[in-house]
């Protein structure tokens, strides 16, 4: 594939047939799930709450109480937290404690190791 001078590309710019088709077919991927757990990390409520549970089990009595959110807010974010597979719950008594999955757990470690990484490389 030859793409022609223009003002971006001021000179002509060779791509492979067999590159220029898998970066069309990687573009048509479905990327929802992908997008969806973006959006479920893009709150800072949610990243303290994965943060919190990375130390402890909690209920959400704890989390309000240390925290000063409310409980419905927190009932909130621990569902998008739950639906994105992140973390789990279990009856306790009369108490609903919080946990961190195993994807949860991985999830939070490689993001927090790359981000330390990147950081160590700047310095």
């Amino acid at each position: 594939m030859k793409i022609e001078p223009n003002a971006e590309c001021p000179e002509p710019y060779i791509l492979p047939d067999k590159v220029a088709m898998l970066v069309h077919e990687t573009m048509q991927e479905d990327v929802g799930p992908l997008v969806s757990l973006f959006k479920v990390l893009s709150d800072p409520v949610r990243i303290h709450i994965l943060r919190a549970l990375e130390v402890s089990e909690l209920c959400v009595c704890v989390l309000a109480e240390i925290t000063d959110y409310k409980h419905s807010a927190l009932s909130y974010h621990l569902k998008l937290l739950k639906d994105a597979n992140m973390v789990e719950s279990k009856r306790e008594r009369n108490f609903q404690t919080y946990y961190l999955t195993d994807f949860g757990r991985s999830l939070l470690h490689t993001i927090e190791r790359s981000i330390s990484d990147r950081f160590q490389k700047e310095l």
